[in-house]
């Protein structure tokens, strides 16, 4: 039997990008189940993912990431799914990656497959200020818990039952990525990475523009450092060594 997969697509105002997404995805990945949060969504990307025959989550007002993602994981846990993969709804995560990262998910031994821009420099590579943030969080994470990501701030993500159902209880704020994968290897989950090659967003502007490209290792730093002084978190009792 195959694995019940859910694609998680978080999207916030994004009825331009969305319908290209999700059709994406049903042609290289029919057999996955789509669900879409959208979290507090002011245009048509409720209707839209409706329409392109999505289960959809609809928060009431906007959340940010976290909030949006761990609703994504308490559905995947409640509907018994085995994978969650986890796309923006900006279309910078192309399908056809995000079976790359499931794909290394099911033939390894790891709990949480990350998706990296950096392993093979191809595709698109954020703007160097960025991605000079991003290098600080990844020496960070090595320093505080032995984390060895070149990507950490990577939104696609493959997540075995272990690590969602984790996660569907305890996550962290802000922009959670970084502190997440500080938080699963703390709980003695086993990360890994793989090539992907991501794409420019579609339409819109990232939430990451100007000041907040400063702002944003900043915080996260001390989110990190907070992290690393908490007492580590467990798996949810009964879940196996990769619950899957």
């Amino acid at each position: 039997m195959s694995a019940h997969v859910v694609a998680l697509v978080l999207a916030y105002n994004e009825e331009g990008s969305l319908p290209g997404l999700l059709c994406e995805i049903a042609h290289a990945c029919p057999d996955w189940e789509v669900v879409v949060v959208s979290d507090g969504s002011i245009d048509r990307t409720t209707e839209r993912a409706r329409a392109a025959g999505a289960v959809v989550l609809q928060l009431p007002f906007n959340s940010g990431v976290a909030t949006a993602e761990q609703t994504g994981f308490l559905y995947a846990l409640q509907a018994g799914a085995d994978v969650v993969v986890r796309l923006d709804g900006d279309g910078q995560h192309p399908p056809a990656e995000a079976r790359v990262v499931v794909e290394a998910l099911e033939r390894t031994a790891a709990d949480v497959v990350i998706g990296s821009r950096f392993l093979d420099g191809e595709g698109y590579q954020s703007t160097p200020l960025r991605r000079g943030g991003i290098r600080w969080l990844s020496f960070l994470l090595r320093r505080l818990g032995g984390v060895h990501v070149t990507d950490p701030t990577s939104g696609l993500r493959a997540f075995g039952r272990s690590a969602f159902s984790l996660l569907a209880l305890v996550y962290p704020s802000g922009y959670p990525e970084p502190e997440s994968n500080l938080l699963l290897a703390r709980a003695r989950l086993r990360l890994s990475e793989v090539p992907v090659r991501m794409r420019p967003r579609d339409v819109g502007q990232s939430s990451l523009g100007g000041w907040s490209s400063l702002y944003y290792p900043l915080k996260v730093t001390f989110a990190l450092i907070v992290e690393a002084l908490r007492r580590p978190a467990a798996p949810p009792s009964g879940e196996g060594e990769r619950g899957r």
